[in-house]
Order: C-alpha cells, then structure tokens, then sequence
C-alpha cells in the first residue's frame, strides 16, 4: 500500500495527513477520518488498507503526531480548521466523514458549517457535543494515560494544556437528512450515554444505529472485525 505522507499548513500550523489516493478507485466516494483525542494518523493504516480500494485520507490534528504545536488554539473551530485545511489540499469535493470520540466533535463541526459536502456520516461513541474540559483533567489525563501507555509521541503534552485552556462546552446540533452510522460500545466505559443516543436519534431522520456488547469507548480493541465490517457495509 503506498500513501501519500505530508504535511500542509494553515493560518497557524502544519497538519499532517495520509492519503491513500494512488492505491484507490477514484469512482469510489473518499472517506476522511478524524481520530480520537490522542491519536494519529498512522494508527489507522490497517484500517486504511482494509477498506481498500476506497480512497482514505486521515489526519493528524494540532499537537498531535507530526502535526506542528501552536502555542494557541485547541478549541472547536481550531480543529474544524485542521479538518479545512486537509480537504482543500487533497480536493475533496463531496466525501464520507468519520469521527471518533473527541474527534466526533470536530466532524461534527464541520458537518454543520458544510453539510453540502458530506453525503454520509460517521460516528463512534461519542455524544453530539464539545466538551469543556476542567482544570484537572489536563495533569490525569498526562500522568494517568499519556505516560504510562506512552502515548507522549501521539500528544504533547502543550496540547492536553491548550485544549483544557481553550475548549468552550457546547452542544452542536443542525439538520442533516442524510445517511448517519453511530456506534456506541455497551460497556461501562463507553462515551455514548442513551441521552446522547436519544439526541442522534432526533437530530438525524436517517440514522442507522450498531451496538458493541463486547466494548467499551475503545471498540476498535475489542471487536475490531466488526466494527470495520460495519462500516464498510454502511459505505457499500
């Protein structure tokens, strides 16, 4: 599989990003992938090479991966930019979009302001909002997670910072009357509450809705096989 390794840059930052765009079939809809709060692009290779010949391009946001690290800007409309500033170099015209966890939160962002470009959506547990993050949660999330299952190369740590500093809660709603996937994990530690599940359900007429009885919020780990069969099946 050859992908397209670069970096492109905005107002504030580079954005680095992998783009299948030479293995794929280009009469095949593209699907963009916004990763989770502490990962990366490249964590997503094999999933990449599954859905083959499909075209795929994932990011890295700010502060993560090969990403440049702005002293400034981790809220919402930061990452939206990050998401902009991959579509317009790789020219993405009408896609998929694909968001899990925090990163659920940027696709959603971007959804609502160009809802025209997006003919399918994607999310994995996570509810429709941006969250706030309290002033605690940025020295857990470093000394609890970050450290010890040595994620320090996925996030810096003036990233946990910026988005504890920047972020504003908010609740993003819009309509959008085309295809929905939401998947939620049935365990404990899953992000999708059925209060958020019920929000997807009156936000979006044409929702179809897949549950993980084996997973938590990670779902990719636990069932890996048909959490990508799901999607792919969804696309197809």
């Amino acid at each position: 599989m050859a992908l397209i390794s670069k970096n492109t840059r905005n107002s504030d930052s580079t954005v680095h990003y992998l783009d299948s765009f030479y293995d794929s079939d280009k009469s095949l809809t593209p699907l963009l992938i916004c990763p989770g709060l502490s990962e990366v692009a490249e964590e997503y290779k094999d999933f990449i090479e599954f859905m083959l010949p499909r075209r795929w391009v994932a990011l890295s946001f700010r502060g993560r991966g090969m990403s440049d690290t702005p002293q400034n800007g981790y809220d919402l409309q930061h990452h939206i930019l990050d998401i902009e500033t991959v579509i317009k170099e790789t020219s993405l015209d009408h896609f998929y979009l694909f968001g899990y966890s925090r990163g659920v939160s940027y696709a959603l962002g971007y959804t609502r302001m160009y809802s025209e470009r997006i003919e399918k959506l994607i999310i994995q547990d996570y509810p429709p909002e941006h969250k706030a993050m309290p002033v605690e949660w940025a020295h857990d999330y470093i000394d609890n997670y970050i450290i010890p299952y040595r994620r320090i190369n996925n996030i810096r740590p003036e990233a946990v910072y910026g988005i504890q500093r920047d972020s504003i809660q908010e609740q993003i709603t819009f309509e959008f009357s085309k295809p929905v996937l939401v998947m939620r994990g049935l365990q404990k530690d899953s992000l999708l509450s059925n209060k958020g599940l019920e929000q997807y359900k009156r936000q979006f007429p044409e929702i179809q809705i897949e549950e993980f009885k084996e997973s938590g919020h990670d779902i990719r780990r636990n069932e890996r096989s048909k959490l990508y069969e799901t999607i792919k099946g969804f696309l197809d």
